[in-house]
């Protein structure tokens, strides 16, 4: 295992986790809904449709790009464009001002970033097998997960001290525009790029096995041929019906959290930063503690206790009234974040045959997505018929649950 190589992988995960922490998360998603939105309650059923509509892009674009990987041989162009694509949308959100008009266009570039995000990430995991040997998949994969969450928290600490919280903020920004808030996109697309470039420069990959056009052409055959797949690799289709099921609750917590910290218990933009870098802190503590398990004790059943965990305290979130109970049990669930989506992607690896690690890879990122539209769009739904965050937030629990139990009962237990 080449530790440069290694090393370099991991700090991608630093790279583009600047995305989830500052635009889907704690900074953008809470500046849109309070300031760009008419109201809070229509700007949050309008994130959870953008979210929707991408995730239902990805999941027609994903298993093609995966194969893709597979067939290509070659990872790191599609990685390169598909971030470039993404930091240029983010780029593009300093045009979001603080007034109703700029919600479509706001929109529009998160979708763009989000599905751009999504698509770098398929050839992103379909490397991992290249840079860690197979008794060493589960902890890069986590200190990946853990460099990732550790990025965040640096990226929102920088926005924080340097732009939002600052009475004075850098290059004449003007605060009546929410020019110090706006900045967060250009500054995200900067940071993703910038902390991209090792990976991109150290590793090396042979030709390309195959021209693009035919590589997409075999990718549509062996999507044709899918249902042959899963039935010769059942494990693999449980796998992937579970990822589905709880990957769409986490998509829908990450998007929402903060929107509800801020709308529910009246959190004010630097207080969801401040939060948001303990959150990731403790996510980040998680992910590296939980690595080393991984490999030891199983990916399925690191998988499981983090789900265990995220429902508990989750449902204890959902029914605490005071800012501190809340700040304390937020904290608290975070750890458990990064070991499910780390030893997620490690047992994806694990059951892939070898030939098809991309294709399983694509098919990962289309179960993670196929769906993803389920969460946000219940979750809008239900909270404007309610008129109540709290509410649409338990929607979230079911998915958890759900998903713990297709693993536990289908799942073998691989390492």
């Amino acid at each position: 295992m080449n530790r440069k190589t290694v090393f370099s992988w991991c700090l991608y995960d630093w790279a583009s986790s600047a995305f989830p922490a500052v635009i889907t998360t704690f900074i953008f998603a809470t500046y849109f809904t309070q300031n760009v939105a008419p109201d809070p309650v229509t700007g949050t059923a309008m994130w959870g449709h953008a979210a929707a509509i991408a995730g239902l892009c990805i999941a027609l674009l994903g298993p093609i790009l995966g194969a893709v990987a597979d067939h290509g041989g070659r990872q790191k162009p599609y990685l390169a464009a598909f971030t470039l694509l993404a930091a240029l949308a983010c780029a593009g959100l300093w045009w979001a001002k603080p007034d109703p008009a700029s919600a479509m266009l706001a929109l529009v570039l998160f979708a763009i970033a989000t599905i751009a995000f999504e698509l770098a990430t398929i050839f992103y995991n379909a490397l991992l097998p290249k840079v860690a040997t197979p008794d060493q998949i589960g902890r890069v994969s986590g200190w990946g997960w853990g460099l990732g969450y550790v990025g965040g928290i640096v990226c929102l600490a920088v926005l924080l001290f340097g732009f939002v919280q600052t009475a004075t903020p850098p290059f004449g920004l003007d605060r009546s525009a929410a020019e110090h808030v706006r900045i967060v996109g250009p500054f995200t697309g900067f940071w993703w790029v910038v902390f991209a470039l090792p990976l991109l420069l150290v590793l090396r990959e042979g030709p390309s096995q195959m021209a693009p056009l035919a590589a997409v052409k075999k990718g549509l055959a062996d999507m044709a041929a899918l249902r042959g797949f899963v039935r010769a690799n059942p494990a693999i289709g449980w796998f992937l019906l579970a990822n589905m099921i709880y990957t769409d609750g986490l998509t829908t917590l990450f998007a929402f959290g903060a929107i509800y910290a801020a709308g529910t218990f009246g959190m004010k933009l630097e207080e969801v930063i401040v939060f948001g870098i303990a959150l990731n802190l403790s996510a980040g503590i998680g992910a590296f503690a939980f690595a080393w398990l991984d490999d030891r004790m199983g990916s399925r059943k690191t998988i499981m206790i983090g789900l265990v965990c995220l429902t508990a305290i989750g449902a204890a979130l959902l029914v605490v009234e005071s800012k501190t109970a809340f700040w304390v049990l937020g904290v608290a669930i975070g750890p458990f974040f990064g070991p499910v989506q780390a030893a997620s992607r490690s047992l994806a690896a694990r059951l892939a045959p070898e030939a098809q690690r991309g294709q399983v890879f694509g098919l990962f990122a289309l179960s993670g997505r196929i769906t993803a539209f389920m969460g946000p769009a219940i979750l809008g739904t239900v909270t404007l018929a309610f008129e109540s965050q709290r509410v649409g937030m338990a929607t979230i629990l079911p998915f958890f649950a759900l998903g713990l139990f297709v693993l536990w009962r289908k799942v073998p237990d691989i390492r």
